[in-house]
């Protein structure tokens, strides 16, 4: 039975949602599907609910924005502290406060959100790289405009910005091949990152493409960034490949010297390639041909994005990938008999 007054936890129960989904819908927010949205607008009109919708008012700006990662990604400093930096001076520029935490296992597991998050005094939040899917929902879900950087998952529903690792694996393992190698490793841990995932889609997408066959015992795509189980992966197999490709600088110092360690040289028995353009690219000896990232345009595209996504609450979701660019030094060289 209708009751006499329709409020938002009725037109909740007639659709098997919950209420702050209706809520979410109703005020304009972020936070459910385009077509959710309408099925809602939809009951509430034919139940003669009466809402006003802030579509077309901007969220007022109070002053804080939110720079959250897990300890793991604020410990990587050469690659996310840059990218940290950047953000941090495209808030200052708009004259905003950069509220910065670190979220830790218990808090993810536990989905814990830093205490700001109650008092209602974040107008947006950036998190760099991957925290866990459970986790950046339940940020999502207080219908704050977000934007991830670095990482994306097809149930974390909010903008991203993104470099283009399928094409930029494509383009280092073209490198290779066009050095005349035709038996090309991989070595990385896909499991952490869907950025790492993806290089590898592009590594096997120019193999495909230029007539290589894969051979899975050259795909080492489980092994963890540590020096050891890099070392043992590499001594199990029966032969090396002629060139690797590492999905980041940490692998690819990591793969160079312990083949050196073999006794091959480097590049003329073994070519090695990595990612990042970090600094161990630049320590080895010889440098390792490696793939540069803009971090400074990687943080200044997070800031606009969420900038804009505050401005703009119902416009369809948006991910941006940034180009990148090879950086050729002298860790690769032709295949050996060329």
């Amino acid at each position: 039975m209708k009751p006499k007054k329709i409020t938002m936890q009725y037109i909740a129960d007639q659709l098997n949602i919950s209420k702050n989904s209706v809520s979410q819908a109703l005020s304009g927010k972020p936070g459910v599907s385009e077509d959710t949205r309408k099925r809602i607008e939809k009951a509430a009109e034919e139940l003669g609910y009466h809402y006003t919708t802030s579509k077309k008012q901007p969220p007022r700006k109070r002053g804080n924005i939110a720079l959250l990662a897990s300890d793991f990604a604020f410990s990587q400093k050469g690659f996310f502290g840059e990218i940290y930096l950047s953000v941090q001076r495209e808030v200052a520029k708009r004259g905003m406060n950069l509220v910065i935490q670190s979220i830790d296992d218990e808090s993810r597991d536990r989905l814990i959100l830093p205490s700001f998050f109650e008092y209602d005094t974040i107008d947006g939040v950036i998190i760099i790289s991957h925290i866990s899917t459970d986790y950046i929902n339940r940020i999502l879900s207080t219908g704050i405009p977000t934007v991830l950087i670095d990482h994306h998952h097809p149930f974390n529903c909010t903008d991203a910005i993104l470099l283009n690792n399928r094409f930029a694996a494509y383009t280092a393992t073209h490198h290779l091949i066009e050095l005349g190698h035709k038996q090309i490793g991989f070595m990385g841990d896909v499991e952490r990152s869907p950025s790492y995932q993806e290089r590898l889609e592009g590594y096997t997408l120019a193999l495909k493409e230029h007539g290589i066959p894969l051979e899975r015992e050259h795909i080492l795509a489980d092994i963890k960034e540590r020096e050891e189980d890099v070392s043992t992966a590499l001594d199990k197999l029966k032969e090396q490949p002629t060139a690797w490709f590492c999905i980041n600088d940490g692998f690819g110092f990591l793969v160079l010297t312990h083949l050196q360690a073999l006794g091959y040289k480097i590049p003329n028995d073994l070519s090695v390639c990595s990612f990042d353009n970090g600094p161990l690219s630049r320590l080895s000896k010889p440098k390792i041909t490696t793939f540069n990232v803009d971090l400074e345009l990687y943080g200044r595209k997070a800031v606009e994005q969420l900038y804009w996504r505050m401005d703009h609450p119902t416009e369809p979701l948006q991910e941006t990938l940034l180009h990148t660019s090879i950086v050729k030094r002298e860790s690769t060289g032709p295949a050996p008999g060329l």
